[in-house]
């Protein structure tokens, strides 16, 4: 309510040709006068704090989207107004609102009272911010803004690895390895359907339809569960064994617009690539994206030469330069190493070294919060 009123009231100085209200005069109008009024009088019911938070969410919205039409940021649009039925809702506690964790570990809110918390971690300093997290599956969450040391440093190991992604095997490494995809969405897509159709018979509006519909969020989120287990587990291991690792730039916005979609969405390429990428950062590893239109699958990783582009059909090829036959995965992968320049050894290529290193977010090793969540 107080976003939307915020809201409500820069868009309507707009309208007039008037300057954006600042945010001190709109506390002032939307959380303390308002109090005082018989239709906002509940806001009383809540922390201070939590109504202040709402504001500067607000502020950061418009902010970055000024940023976007300036160029300093991705394009994305001006602020709309929220609604109560959204199925995500999120309250943000700071210092100032004088929360705690009690000593028997349940989390105290101010005005909420204590509430029972199953730890998945714990905390490595006094937190400074707890942001209670409700998504759609009913689900709460507790997210800790903590104050950490520097990473842990990693012991020296494999030089370089390439990652060629795809669906028959989730990713085939430049050392050989292929990792099937587990395809967590189609194993679980019967249960899912089930409950898709019981959601479909229940009437709109009716208590059982917002019960199935839970059920139905729950289902799906069982699966992207499994699915980001499955992407740290695995981007873990990589970063932790290998010195550098090459991936291409897939354009997966264009390709969930074909027939392979639900596939693209079930392997989740983006989040995986996003995950190498700041865990590379964080532990110094180098970390490169070569250009989506390298032609990986085309040329001898042996002696370099594009034999032409091969149907998805054909696995397995022979160079018509060498000889060489070779697997189209594993040699894509030594190809996106090479185009890279990372030095790979499968299929005995010798490729050249070079140094890229990986963009970090911040310089230094100042210790910088880190977010721990609890359930």
């Amino acid at each position: 309510m107080v976003y939307n009123d915020a809201l409500r009231a820069r868009e309507t100085a707009r309208a007039e040709g008037l300057p954006f209200p600042k945010s001190g005069d709109l506390s002032k109008t939307v959380i303390t006068r308002a109090k005082q009024t018989p239709e906002r009088a509940w806001l009383a019911e809540v922390s201070a704090v939590v109504l202040q938070q709402s504001l500067r969410d607000l502020d950061a919205a418009y902010r970055n989207f000024f940023d976007g039409l300036k160029g300093k940021r991705p394009r994305m649009g001006a602020p709309r107004y929220k609604s109560r039925k959204d199925t995500r809702q999120a309250v943000r506690f700071t210092a100032n609102a004088r929360w705690s964790i009690t000593r028997g570990g349940k989390l105290r809110l101010p005005k909420i009272g204590d509430l029972k918390v199953k730890w998945s971690r714990a905390l490595p300093s006094t937190p400074s911010t707890v942001t209670v997290v409700k998504d759609s599956a009913g689900r709460y969450f507790a997210s800790f803004v903590v104050e950490t040391g520097p990473e842990e440093v990693l012991p020296e190991t494999t030089p370089e690895l390439g990652i060629d992604l795809g669906l028959g095997h989730f990713a085939v490494l430049s050392d050989g390895t292929k990792i099937d995809s587990p395809r967590f969405l189609r194993r679980a897509e019967k249960r899912v359907k089930k409950a898709q159709r019981a959601l479909c018979r229940k009437e709109k509006g009716s208590k059982n339809r917002d019960k199935a519909r839970i059920r139905v969020a729950r289902a799906h989120a069982r699966v992207a569960d499994a699915r980001r287990e499955f992407h740290h587990q695995l981007s873990t291991k990589l970063i932790r064994e290998n010195q550098a690792i090459a991936v291409e730039d897939l354009a997966v916005k264009g390709l969930a617009r074909t027939r392979l979609a639900k596939s693209i969405h079930d392997a989740g390429w983006s989040v995986f690539v996003a995950m190498l990428g700041y865990k590379a950062a964080r532990y110094g590893r180098v970390f490169v994206k070569i250009g989506r239109f390298e032609p990986t699958s085309q040329v001898c990783s042996q002696c370099g030469v594009k034999d032409g582009a091969k149907p998805l059909r054909v696995r397995v090829w022979a160079c018509g330069a060498c000889g060489a036959v070779l697997d189209r995965d594993i040699n894509a992968a030594v190809n996106v190493a090479r185009a890279a320049g990372l030095a790979v050894t499968a299929c005995r290529a010798q490729v050249r070294r070079a140094s890229v290193p990986a963009p970090r977010s911040e310089a230094g090793t100042h210790p910088t919060p880190q977010p721990a969540t609890a359930r």
